[in-house]
C-alpha cells in the first residue's frame, strides 16, 4: 500500500504543470472528445510506467549495494530540483490526428513519447527501484497521472486560471526532497 500511496502522490503532484499535462490540455482544446483522450492518456501511461517500473525494479535487484540506494536517493532530491523547473509545449505547433489515425491513438502515441525521459517517468524508475512490487509502482504512478490530467482534459482552461501550478510544484519538490533524505536517514540508521 505504501508503494501505491507513495507513487500517487509523488506523481500526480510532479505531474502538475509538467509538459505531458500540458500536452492533455492542448490536445483536449483541439480535439474536444474528452473520453478518447482520457483513454489514450490511460493506455500510454499504462504501458510507459509499467516498462518504466520495471526498468527500476531490475535495476534495484542488481544492484542491491548501498551505493546504489544511496543514488537512488540522491536521483529522488534532484529530482526536487528539476520539478522546480516549469515545463512549456509550443502551443502554436499544428496538431492533427494522423490520417486514418483517430484521437484515441493520436493521444497514445503523443502521451507514450512525450513521456519518454520526463520527469514522472524517471520518477516511476526511481520507485520502481525503491519498491518491491513493480504492479503497485505502476498502478500508483498511473493513478497519479490520472488525477492530475483527466481533470486537465476536462476542465483544462479554468484549471489553468485557478489553480497555483507554482505550489504545486513546491509541494511535489518537498515531496521528492523528502522521500530521498528519508532513505538516507533509513540507510544510515537514524529511522526505525
Amino acid at each position: 500500500m505504501e508503494a501505491i500511496l507513495t507513487s500517487t502522490t509523488l506523481v500526480a503532484l510532479a505531474e502538475m504543470g509538467d509538459k505531458t499535462q500540458l500536452l492533455a490540455m492542448l490536445l483536449a482544446t483541439r480535439f474536444r472528445k474528452p473520453v478518447p483522450i482520457i483513454f489514450g492518456i490511460l493506455c500510454a501511461t499504462l504501458a510507459n510506467h509499467f516498462l518504466a517500473a520495471l526498468v527500476g525494479h531490475s535495476v534495484a535487484g542488481v544492484l542491491t549495494q548501498p551505493w546504489f540506494r544511496y543514488a537512488v536517493a540522491a536521483s529522488f532530491i534532484a529530482m526536487a530540483a528539476w520539478t522546480l523547473i516549469p515545463d512549456k509545449i509550443d502551443e502554436d505547433e499544428p496538431l492533427k490526428a494522423p490520417s486514418k489515425a483517430g484521437v484515441f491513438m493520436t493521444t497514445l502515441i503523443a502521451f507514450f513519447l512525450v513521456e519518454m525521459g520526463d520527469k514522472t517517468q524517471v520518477a516511476t524508475v526511481m520507485l520502481g527501484a525503491r519498491f518491491d512490487n513493480v504492479f503497485a509502482v505502476t498502478a500508483g504512478t498511473t493513478l497519479g497521472m490520472m488525477i492530475a490530467n483527466v481533470p486537465a482534459v476536462l476542465f483544462g482552461d479554468v484549471l489553468a486560471k485557478k489553480v497555483p501550478m507554482r505550489a504545486l510544484q513546491i509541494g511535489a519538490a518537498l515531496l521528492f526532497l523528502g522521500l530521498g533524505l528519508w532513505m538516507i536517514a533509513d540507510l544510515q540508521g537514524w529511522i526505525g
